[in-house]
């Protein structure tokens, strides 16, 4: 009877055993450029999902191999254009540390910048993206200055100073509207000078002549006005600021006395 028992053990043991066996899939190394190939198919076909992650696949099978190296950078790509971006930064981040001479890094750091400037929100948000791409997008104008990426990257800065202009002057408009004219005054002011080449420098300049003048300062109105009409004489922000600033008789006297006079 014992022995008999024994063997019903030992028997279920080894089917057991050999249902496992059968169930595991014996895995196989597949050459490092078909992996490569089936993803940048995968890629280039849109679905960057498994396109990430069949890269991904590449690195782990062939860790060390340089199209391990190629397949970490397309890993990040594939993020970027699924607007993974905090993927794909993390992804570039390492690209850069583990191969710091690699002649991609720049375009590495071309791509972390850009992942930050894609999610550069309206000026009614907060602009701490605004601030990461400015500083990711100056670093590529130090690191590579001779780059098309530095070209490129000093046309993004100027878009993204403009964009960070508008939320000081949003912020200064809405401080005015209230009547807390010196909170508005200082919003202004850090738009003519840290944001000197923005878009939004005449209004600025219009703002600080209506909120000096709000608060008795006419020399400092006068002086605004002056930069105004100085720097920026085409602008409709001219005609504001001087008709708040010397009213509607010093228009028509100066009508008169310029017959260049530009503005109807």
């Amino acid at each position: 009877m014992l022995m008999r028992i024994t063997l019903h053990i030992f028997l279920t043991i080894v089917l057991l055993t050999g249902c496992s066996n059968n169930d595991v899939a014996i895995y196989k190394d597949e050459p490092v450029e078909l992996l490569y190939n089936r993803a940048l198919a995968q890629l280039q076909s849109g679905t960057y999902g498994p396109a990430a992650a069949a890269f991904l696949e590449v690195e782990r099978q062939h860790p060390y191999s340089d199209w391990a190296t190629k397949a970490q950078l397309m890993v990040a790509f594939c993020y970027y254009q699924s607007n993974k971006y905090d993927d794909a930064i993390l992804s570039l981040e390492r690209f850069i540390q583990i191969h710091p001479t690699d002649s991609n890094v720049p375009y590495a750091y071309y791509l972390k910048a850009i992942s930050y400037y894609e999610q550069i929100s309206d000026v009614g948000r907060d602009q701490q993206m605004t601030r990461l791409a400015l500083k990711s997008l100056k670093e590529i104008i130090v690191r590579f200055p001779n780059s098309k990426y530095a070209r490129d990257a000093i046309l993004k800065i100027d878009l993204a100073h403009d964009h960070l202009a508008g939320k000081e002057m949003e912020i200064g408009r809405y401080y005015e509207k209230k009547g807390y004219y010196l909170a508005a005054i200082n919003r202004y002011k850090q738009v003519i000078t840290q944001f000197q080449t923005t878009t939004h420098v005449p209004e600025a300049l219009h703002r600080l002549t209506e909120s000096y003048l709000a608060i008795g300062l006419k020399e400092q109105a006068n002086k605004m006005a002056s930069v105004l009409g100085h720097n920026f004489p085409g602008s409709d922000w001219y005609v504001d600021s001087f008709k708040i600033v010397k009213g509607k008789t010093f228009l028509e006297d100066k009508k008169k006395k310029y017959w260049y006079w530009p503005f109807d």
